[in-house]
Formats: C-alpha cells, structure tokens, sequence
C-alpha cells in the first residue's frame, strides 16, 4: 500500500515538472513576447541641432554618405535661424550677399581696384605726354609795346631848318619851327610757328617703354583683381563658419546645463556628492567664454568682409550688421595635376606677365641711355607780321615765312652717356633676375595652395568619420552614468570632444574652399571674373609679347641650354655611372 502511494506521488510530481517546464518554454507566433527591461535616462536629452528629439544624449551628425556641406545639416540650418540675441547684434535692414553679389560688389567698391584702375588712367596720360614730344607743336607768339613819347626826348630829332645845313640834334619831339617826330609810339609783333622733333632716338625708345608701362598697369589690375576675388572668399566663408561655430557653442552650453540641472536634482536625491555638481558648474562656466569668443568672431568677420567690399558704414540707433550672408560650404573634391597646375599658373598668372612689361620697359630705357651718343634734330617754321615803323595800322605790317633747324650732337661727353649706359644694363639685369625669381614664386605658391588642399580634404575625411565616433561616445558616456557604471566626468569630456570634433569639421570645410580659393588664383583660374576687364584691356596683352610658359626666358625668347649646364649635367652623369 505504501509502494502504490509512492508511484501516484511520484507521477504527480513528474507531471508537476513537464507543465512547469512547457510554460517557460519560448513563446509561438500567436504568443506576445514578454518587453525587455531597458534603462532610462533621468536626465535631460541633449537638444537635436536638428530642432526633433533624437535618442537620448545623441548629437545630430552628417553621415559619411551625406554631402558634407553644412547647409545640408541641421546646424546650417540654425545657423541662417540665428537672432540678434544669438549673434549680438541686429540684423534688420543689412543687405544679404550671396559669393558672386560680394564678389561682383568688390570688384565695383574695392579701393585696391578703383586704386589700380587709377594707375592705368594715369599711364595712358604718360603715353599722351612722352608721344606729344615727337608730334608737332603749333602756336602764337605776340608782342605789342606802347612808349610814352616823353621817353624819347633826349633822342636825336631831324630839323631842315639850321645854319649848318645839316642834322641838328634838338631836344622833344620838335625842331626850331621843326617838324613833329613821325615815329609810332606802338610797336607789336606776331609769330605763329610750328615746332617739330625731327630725330631723337632717345625719345622714339622712350615712347614704346610707355606702352610696356601701361601692359604692366593693366596686369597690376588684373593681379589685385584675382587677389580680391580670393579674398572676398576666403572672408565670405570665414563668415558662414564663424555663424555654424555660434550654433556649435550654444549646443555645448545647452547640454552643458541641462547636465548641471540633472546633477543638482541627483544631489537634491541624494545620489550624488556635491562634488559632482561642482564639477559641471566649472564646466559649463568654461564653456561660456567660447561661446561669447565665438560671437564676437563673427561680428568682427562681418566687419572685415564689408571693408573688403568698400560698404560705409551706416550710422543707427541701434547696433546693426553691415551685411548678411547666404551660402554654403560645399565640399567638392577636386583632383589636382601638380604638374600641369603649375605650367598653368606660370601661364596665366597677371604676376608674370606684368613682370614681363617690366622687363621689356627696362630694354627701352637701356636705349633711351644709347640714345645719348646719336644726335638730335628740330626744325621750327612759320610767319611773322610785323608792325611798321611809322605806322600802327594793321594795314601796313610787315610779313613774312620763317624756318629754322637747330642740331646737336655731343661728340665727347667725357662718359656721361656709357655711365648712363652701364646704369640701365644693371637694371635690366635685376629686372631678368626678378622674373626668374617670380617664375619660381609661383612654382611655390601653387605647391603650397595644392598641398594645404590636400591637407584639407584629408582633414575633412578623417573629421568626418570622428563626428559619429564622438556622439557614439557620448551617449554611451551618458548611457553608463545612468546606469551607475560611469562618472560624471566621463560624460563631460565626452561632450568636450564632440564639441572639439564639430568645430574641427566645420573649420576643416572652411579650409578647403579657403585653399580651393588661394588655388584658383595662383593658378590664375579667375577668368570667370577678370574677363569683366577685358574692354579696357591692351591688343598687345592678348599677343604672344606676354606668353610666360616654361619654355621662354624673361624677355620671351626660347630658353635654350647652355654649354656651362651642359658639361655639368654630363659631368654629374659620368660620376654616377663610375660610382
């Protein structure tokens, strides 16, 4: 009896176990899944600079597949939202420039440009002036005189009336019943001539250095032209930049708070020392300075881009912005040959060319000096009326032609003319010496603006990646802290990286269209600009006269190799071969 309970029990037991064992059991299809514990944050989220809730404590950041421009992000999109208080200043009223209006405005209110087109103004009015010395001068001479006769009273009068029979000296104008002097008290004269340079060599060589003056004028131009384009740029996006920096500095404080704020409540709770509310104090105050650094960034760019553009400053009752900006920092990667980069720039570059004029001026001074040793020629002619004696009339002038040539010729000089020689050959050579010196600036300025874009685009790749990594970072940051596995401090320097991350892409884009800009112009890629002047622009500028390739020395001609450089190449082939 006893063995029989024993079997029901235990059946009754191992029944017990099957059904507990089928209830724990996963659930099928039609079953509800059981919800999966998950910890939540009792602290602020961080605001999205986007303006929508994001996951808690999670930046909103450009992936790597979206454009990397800002305008595309969120924090462009507050950054054009930004208000007087955000900024510091107002901007109700300022005008709103795109980059081709601040461009096109510059070129037009530039004082550098009006200040270069000044310059060409004024060597045209040196070609006028040297040429009018080799054109023919035409003009009037004119004297007229009136004497008192008083004056000739102590002069010898005729009388026919006299013992001697002869001329009796009397004073006046009257004899002893003499007869009245007939003798004009008016006395004039008149020359109409014309002056004409026949030969000067000096002043022939000097009138074509004036037009080697005038390309250089106008390469000048074209040269501060391409230098305000790139700075206009530069300033422009320097503007864009310094407002996105102004959003990234306002998220910072804001999560920045919001952690304080959820420190104080954890302390008020008892949770946390208040060690930890001291520590986000500090923080948030360190913080505050950036951003107020970075408003006033900002404004003083705003500032630097409107004297840039030659806008006045306007007078108001309340602190306004001179000008507002609109555009983006685009990030279009732009694969460079350095080698042909560098023969365009050698090219196209006003530098070059203008020091070209200046080389060629210089070879005309030289034979202004030679000028010294060969003569000079002038001739002058023309007519002259002259006054009768006895008569004022018009009608009784006298009149006549005239010609003269005059000539000189300095035979012996004791060498004043090889002094002055000597003096423009050594200039002309310092001139050569400077282009060389130019060609290879411009080999240097190219190098530099390809390598800081490549730096650039490097930075912006790598920046890129690190946004993700550091909002990853902070929310975990923050994530552990809720759950008690991290520190406070964690969190913080998480959103100090992120901060630092932000900002480094930020300036990063604005680095590479800074570079892109200063790569244009050493390069001489302005045209879609510079063209503005061609109306004022020389025939001789657009001739082979200014062809600045690698293959012509500083006066145009075909570079050739000389026997010196040849030996040393052979000689420093010969010595590698036997090493």
């Amino acid at each position: 009896m006893i063995r029989k309970d024993s079997l029901i029990g235990g059946f009754a037991l191992s029944s017990f176990f099957i059904a507990l064992v089928a209830i724990g059991q996963t659930p099928g299809p039609t079953e509800t899944p059981m919800p999966t514990p998950m910890l939540v944050s009792t602290s602020t989220p961080t605001p999205s600079p986007s303006g929508t809730p994001s996951e808690v404590g999670t930046a909103s950041v450009p992936s790597p597949s979206v454009s990397p421009s800002p305008s595309a992000t969120p924090i462009g999109v507050r950054a054009a939202a930004l208000g007087p208080s955000d900024i510091g200043v107002s901007e109700r009223g300022a005008p709103v420039f795109t980059l081709e209006q601040a461009v096109v405005t510059a070129l037009q209110q530039n004082p550098e440009v009006l200040r270069a087109l000044e310059e060409i103004k004024r060597t045209k009015g040196v070609i006028i002036e040297i040429r009018a010395e080799a054109l023919p001068h035409i003009g009037p001479n004119f004297m007229w005189e009136w004497r008192d006769p008083n004056l000739r009273e102590n002069t010898t009068s005729i009388s026919t009336f006299g013992g001697g029979g002869g001329p009796t000296p009397t004073p006046g104008g009257f004899g002893v019943g003499g007869i009245k002097n007939l003798r004009s008290d008016i006395i004039y004269n008149v020359q109409v001539t014309g002056r004409q340079l026949v030969f000067n060599y000096s002043t022939f060589r000097a009138i074509r250095g004036t037009f080697f003056q005038r390309d250089s004028a106008y390469f000048a131009l074209r040269n501060v032209v391409d230098q305000t384009i790139a700075t206009v740029k530069t300033q422009f996006y320097q503007v864009i930049v310094n407002r996105e920096l102004i959003v990234v500095q306002e998220d910072s404080v804001n999560l920045l708070e919001s952690q304080l704020k959820d420190q104080q409540n954890r302390f008020e709770a008892g949770t946390v020392p208040r060690f930890n509310v001291l520590q986000a104090q500090v923080q948030l105050y360190n913080q505050i300075p950036q951003l107020i650094a970075a408003r006033n960034a900002y404004r003083i760019s705003v500032l630097q881009l409107a004297k840039t553009l030659g806008l006045d400053f306007k007078p108001s009752p309340e602190v306004t912005a001179p000008l507002r900006v609109r555009g983006d920092l685009d990030y279009i990667p732009r694969k460079i040959d350095l080698a042909s980069a560098i023969e365009e720039g050698k090219r196209n570059r006003p530098f070059l060319k203008q020091q070209r004029a200046n080389v060629l001026n210089q070879i005309e001074q030289v034979h202004v000096a030679i000028g010294n040793w060969l003569p000079n020629v002038n001739t002058t002619g023309g007519g002259e009326w002259i006054s009768s004696e006895f008569n004022s009339s018009f009608g009784d002038v006298k009149k006549g032609w005239l010609t003269t040539v005059t000539g000189s010729w300095d035979i012996w000089d004791s060498g004043s003319a090889w002094g002055k020689i000597k003096q423009q050959r050594a200039l002309l050579s310092e001139q050569e010496i400077l282009y060389d010196d130019d060609v290879r600036q411009v080999e240097l300025e190219v190098q530099q603006a390809a390598s800081n874009l490549k730096q650039s685009q490097e930075t912006i790749i790598a920046t890129e990646k690190n946004l993700e990594t550091a909002a990853e970072a902070l929310r975990l940051a923050k994530a552990r802290l809720d759950a008690g596995a991290g520190t406070q401090l964690d969190v913080l320097n998480a959103q100090v990286q992120q901060t630092t991350a932000q900002s480094t892409y930020l300036q990063a884009l604005f680095s590479y269209n800074s570079n892109l800009a200063e790569f244009d112009r050493v390069t001489g890629r302005q045209s879609t600009y510079t063209e503005n002047f061609d109306g004022i622009a020389p025939h001789s500028t657009k001739t082979q006269t200014y062809y600045t390739g690698s293959d012509v020395d500083a006066r145009g001609r075909p570079k050739r190799t000389t026997g010196f450089e040849a030996v040393t190449t052979t000689t420093k082939s010969q010595t590698s071969t036997s090493k």
